[in-house]
C-alpha cells in the first residue's frame, strides 16, 4: 500500500467517538491513529518530493592516442580501468599512484617506451603518464586544488608543454584536493583514438579555462660527431633535436558576474635537445 493510500484510508476511518477504524475493522485510539496518519503523510511527502540531484560532468579532458605504440596504448587503458569509478569525498586528497597501484608485469602491464632521466627507454608501464596527464587537464578545468604535479623531462607529444603530468612509483605522484561540497567521481575511457577523463558531481561547479604562455624558446644547436664506422663522406642524423621552452600555465576562473580571476598554476622549463650529426672519420 502506498503512503498516500494509507493516509487516505486512515482519514476516512475517523469517527466522532475519538477513535478511527483500521482496515481490518479494529478501532484505534485517537493518539495512535494520529501518529499513524502523520507517518503516512510524511511518507507521502517524500514520495511526492523533488528527485535527488543528478550527477553531471563538471569537466572533461582528452588526449590523442595516435602515434602511440601498442604497448603504450594498452598500458594507458589498463591504468584507465583502475582509475575509472574512483570517488573523492569533499576535502579529501586523491592520489593517482595510490588509486592506480603499481604498474607491474604481474598486473598485466607491458614494456613500452617511457621517458626516464631524459632518456627514452623501454620500461614496464610505459604510457601510464598519458592517463595522468589527461586526468591533470580535467582536474584543472574542474577547479580541483592541485597538491602535487611534476612535469616530464622532455615535452610529450600528446599535451602542450606545461599541461603534462609525469608519474612514477612510488615517489612521483599526481594528487589533488576536492574543494566541492559533494563527492567527485572519476570516469576514464577510450573513444576512438582519444583517451578521455571526466569528473562528475552533483555539486554545481564554477567554470574554468586554462591558458599557457610561452616565456622563452631556446633553439637547438648542431653537434657533429665523427664515427669511424661510417663510410667516407657518409653523413647520418642521429637526433633531430627540438627547441627548449619555458612556459607558464594559468587557470582562469570565470565568475558569475562576468569577471575573471587568473591564477598562476605552474612555470616549467624544458631543456633543449640539440641535433646530432654523425660523419665519417675520414
Amino acid at each position: 500500500m502506498s503512503a498516500r493510500a494509507g493516509a487516505s484510508r486512515l482519514r476516512r476511518g475517523f469517527g466522532a467517538q475519538g477513535c478511527c477504524r483500521a482496515e481490518d475493522g479494529r478501532l484505534l485510539p485517537i493518539a495512535l491513529a494520529a501518529a499513524l496518519l502523520a507517518t503516512a503523510a510524511a511518507g507521502a511527502l517524500v514520495a511526492m518530493g523533488s528527485a535527488a540531484p543528478q550527477e553531471r560532468v563538471i569537466a572533461a579532458y582528452t588526449t590523442s592516442l595516435e602515434d602511440r605504440s601498442a604497448g603504450q596504448i594498452e598500458n594507458a587503458l589498463l591504468a584507465a580501468r583502475a582509475l575509472d569509478g574512483a570517488v573523492v569525498r569533499p576535502g579529501d586528497v586523491f592520489s593517482f599512484n595510490h588509486r592506480v597501484g603499481p604498474w607491474t608485469a604481474d598486473r598485466g602491464y607491458r614494456r613500452a617506451p617511457v621517458s626516464y632521466d631524459g632518456e627514452l627507454i623501454l620500461a614496464t608501464g610505459g604510457g601510464v603518464c598519458q592517463l595522468s596527464t589527461t586526468l591533470y587537464g580535467a582536474m584543472l578545468l574542474a577547479g580541483m586544488g592541485i597538491v602535487e604535479r611534476h612535469r616530464h623531462f622532455w615535452p610529450v607529444n600528446y599535451a602542450r608543454p606545461g599541461l603534462d603530468a609525469a608519474v612514477a612509483q612510488p615517489e612521483i605522484d599526481l594528487r589533488f584536493r576536492n574543494p566541492l561540497p559533494a563527492p567527485v567521481r572519476l570516469r576514464a575511457r577510450r573513444s576512438g583514438e582519444r583517451l578521455i577523463v571526466e569528473l562528475l558531481s552533483v555539486a554545481s561547479a564554477d567554470r574554468y579555462s586554462v591558458e599557457t604562455e610561452q616565456l622563452a624558446v631556446h633553439p637547438p644547436t648542431t653537434m657533429v660527431l665523427r664515427d669511424p664506422r661510417l663510410e667516407p663522406g657518409q653523413v647520418l642524423r642521429a637526433t633531430r633535436g627540438q627547441p627548449g621552452t619555458e612556459v607558464a600555465v594559468y587557470r582562469v576562473h570565470h565568475l558569475p558576474d562576468g569577471e575573471a580571476e587568473r591564477t598562476l598554476i605552474s612555470r616549467d622549463s624544458y631543456p633543449t635537445l640539440n641535433r646530432v650529426m654523425k660523419v665519417s672519420a675520414q
